[in-house]
């Protein structure tokens, strides 16, 4: 895909960011991926319009709740130095000043979580109780935070670390906000036959406005599991990149870049989970997304 002709602000390890005016920005989504904080050299065909289009439908469906930066996903609102390649799998946001932090709300014990309780009996130092198993349900949600890395691994941060870095009133109000966002997404995820067991979110300001930012509930940022074959005590099959995470882990990968080549069937697989996702959120056809 060759780039808008705008100016390049900034390139994450999904998206690329650059400037329409000074208010406005536009994100663009690729089919980059990444796993345990490495970027793969393989991409997956169709991920990133897949991210841009859930997150649309999410931002749109939360409005209300809390927030966001969106302004519109309709290409016909981009500029005209955009291009047409970028139809599908770009948002036209406000500009905001980005919160430092990677905001997770938990409504499930799974992922890096499971392994530090099961290690010591805590999540980010919070006691929970005993005798919990993996995917198992919390007793209520929880939102913990880690540090929002440029390059390596994103460090897990206790609540007193987390708002000594962003100042206490910000960190409550963020807390607050992800967590009604969780409930949110959980709540419609349930009433499409599928759990949302975590996610993460981002947080920007503008003035004294508290904005969710970047990508919204998709299957990069959140665990979904089809609520048919949960079990706890598993770790249960699923329309997020965790299909690309256990590959790594049952072919004995360090996490050390650069990441060995996906398998084809994983690269496919891992489409096919995305658009899945997607339609069984939306109750829509991925076909019908911009293209």
């Amino acid at each position: 895909m060759s780039a808008p002709a705008l100016r390049h602000h900034y390139t994450g390890k999904v998206r690329d960011l650059y400037e329409v005016d000074h208010d406005r920005m536009l994100i663009v989504a690729s089919d980059r991926i990444s796993v345990f904080d490495v970027v793969l050299e393989d991409q997956i065909p169709d991920k990133g319009r897949v991210l841009t289009a859930l997150s649309t439908f999410w931002f749109a469906l939360s409005a209300d709740v809390f927030p966001n930066h969106v302004i519109s996903a309709d290409p016909t609102d981009f500029p005209e130095t955009a291009g047409p390649e970028v139809a599908g799998r770009a948002m036209l946001v406000r500009a905001t000043q980005p919160v430092r932090l990677e905001c997770i709300a938990r409504g499930y014990l799974f992922g890096s979580a499971w392994s530090e309780y099961a290690e010591r009996g805590t999540v980010s130092g919070r006691r929970l109780p005993g005798g919990m198993r993996q995917a198992e349900r919390l007793p209520e949600p929880i939102f913990t935070a880690t540090t929002k890395a440029e390059k390596g691994h994103d460090l897990p941060l206790t609540d007193a670390e987390a708002a000594d870095l962003v100042g206490a009133d910000l960190y409550d109000r963020i807390a607050v906000a992800s967590l009604d966002v969780y409930r949110f997404g959980a709540a419609h995820a349930e009433s499409r036959g599928v759990i949302l067991a975590d996610t993460k979110l981002e947080f920007g300001t503008i003035g004294g406005e508290l904005l969710v930012i970047d990508e919204m509930l998709t299957p990069d940022s959140s665990r979904y599991w089809p609520a048919d074959e949960y079990r706890a005590g598993t770790s249960p099959p699923s329309f997020d990149k965790q299909f690309v995470r256990d590959h790594y882990l049952g072919a004995g990968w360090d996490q050390t870049p650069p990441a060995p080549p996906l398998p084809p069937e994983v690269i496919e697989g891992t489409r096919a989970r995305y658009v899945e996702a997607y339609e069984l959120l939306t109750g829509e056809s991925f076909d019908e997304w911009f293209t």
